[in-house]
């Protein structure tokens, strides 16, 4: 018979690996910033800055202390990160890019014939051109390759200037690396110059990558399927993820669990041996309210989200206004181990004001006195976070 691991200590265990699990407390700057990330894996990018960007706002809830020229020097100064693709654009340790050669090499074999029908082949013809350029020149930017007949005529992401195509197949490719960030415009150097003692590492093979990748997923997640392994850091495959899990299973180095949801359903997964001994040692996470970023790695996977916390969420930016449910943006609720509801806000920069429209709090869930104190407590926090004096709730914020 399996192991079971019940909700609640499931819940537990997912949140202590998040880093979600204890008081928020740390300077949230260089070392203390460092061990952050690495526990995380990964801190993923977003441009949407309603409030902050997702990257500051993951670290934010984790480190109040934290603010956004923290990362800015890991990144940019001190070079202990740099920035690539995990499921999406992301912020990597720098000690991990070894491993991001596996992707630098499955991306030359097929991004070229699945750009065809996107961009065309016409940025084919710049590689070279942009490369010499940035060999000559240094950090360059999409804007600087383009002339006077091209400026301003790019259609978006799904219509590149073949220039910024190019610039963004070198990067995808390991050819170029992110070296800095103005705004939220991506400069491009040669990764020989950002980052030369990491660059010059011996390459792993495929294999050590894989079981890299398919280690250290699980050990942040505390347990999984083959499939939540893969999608980590989406770079082994689903069927390389089935045949870890297969072959760690015969060694004894994991094994199947029963994870209890919170709709009383089990779901086979595997983790390491005593896990439900590990989570029932934990303590609960506090009660302090956090307000989440929507791409918050806690929530990352929408469908674990939702049998793990019985949270349904999904962004609605590309829903038409009529038809959405909440809002353009809005942000999840955790109080202790629950997710119980989520806010929509938004900094008004000119007037230096947090903006709250409207909180919808889950089925179940009270506003009581003392969970709306503890919110506003937390709003009071994000509004110093985003740059804002105060926060203003709108009349019947409350839902």
């Amino acid at each position: 018979m399996r192991p079971v691991l019940q909700n609640s200590a499931a819940r537990r265990l997912f949140l202590h690996r998040h880093l979600l699990g204890d008081r928020p407390a740390g300077p949230g700057k260089g070392e203390d910033l460092m061990q952050v990330i690495r526990a995380l894996g990964f801190v993923q990018v977003d441009s949407v800055s309603t409030v902050a960007r997702a990257h500051h706002m993951i670290l934010f809830a984790r480190r109040p202390a934290y603010r956004q020229n923290a990362l800015k020097r890991l990144l940019e100064r001190d070079r202990q990160l740099f920035e690539h693709w995990t499921h999406d654009a992301s912020i990597i340790p720098l000690d991990y890019y070894r491993h991001w050669h596996l992707r630098f090499d499955r991306q030359k074999a097929r991004l070229a014939a699945k750009w065809e029908n996107w961009q065309g082949t016409a940025y084919l013809d710049e590689l070279n051109k942009v490369l010499d350029h940035t060999r000559a020149n240094g950090a360059v930017r999409s804007s600087d390759l383009l002339d006077d007949d091209s400026r301003g005529q790019s259609g978006g992401w799904w219509n590149w200037h073949p220039s910024k195509a190019a610039l963004e197949y070198l990067w995808h490719t390991g050819q170029l690396a992110v070296s800095k960030r103005q705004g939220f415009q991506k400069y491009y150097d040669l990764p020989e110059t950002t980052f030369p003692e990491f660059h010059a590492q011996p390459r792993p093979v495929a294999e050590e990558s894989i079981d890299w990748f398919c280690n250290g997923a699980l050990d942040r997640l505390g347990f999984a399927t083959s499939g939540e392994i893969a999608a980590f850091w989406a770079h082994a495959t689903p069927q390389e993820s089935k045949d870890w899990v297969a072959a760690e299973l015969s060694a004894g180095r994991i094994e199947e669990v029963d994870v209890i949801g919170a709709d009383g359903k089990a779901r086979k997964s595997v983790a390491r041996p005593g896990i439900v001994e590990e989570a029932a040692e934990l303590p609960p996470p506090p009660a302090r309210v956090r307000i989440l970023s929507p791409f918050d790695p806690a929530l990352r996977g929408r469908n674990r989200a939702e049998r793990l916390f019985g949270f349904f969420y999904r962004i609605e930016i590309f829903v038409p206004e009529a038809k959405r449910q909440y809002g353009y943006y809005v942000f999840p609720i955790l109080e202790g181990d629950r997710l119980i509801g989520r806010i929509d806000m938004k900094a008004d920069r000119d007037a230096r004001v947090l903006r709250v429209s409207k909180l919808w709090l889950e089925p179940g869930i009270r506003a009581s006195a003392g969970r709306i104190a503890k919110l506003e407590a937390e709003l009071d926090r994000m509004a110093r976070f985003a740059d804002c004096d105060s926060y203003d709730l709108a009349a019947g914020w409350v839902q």
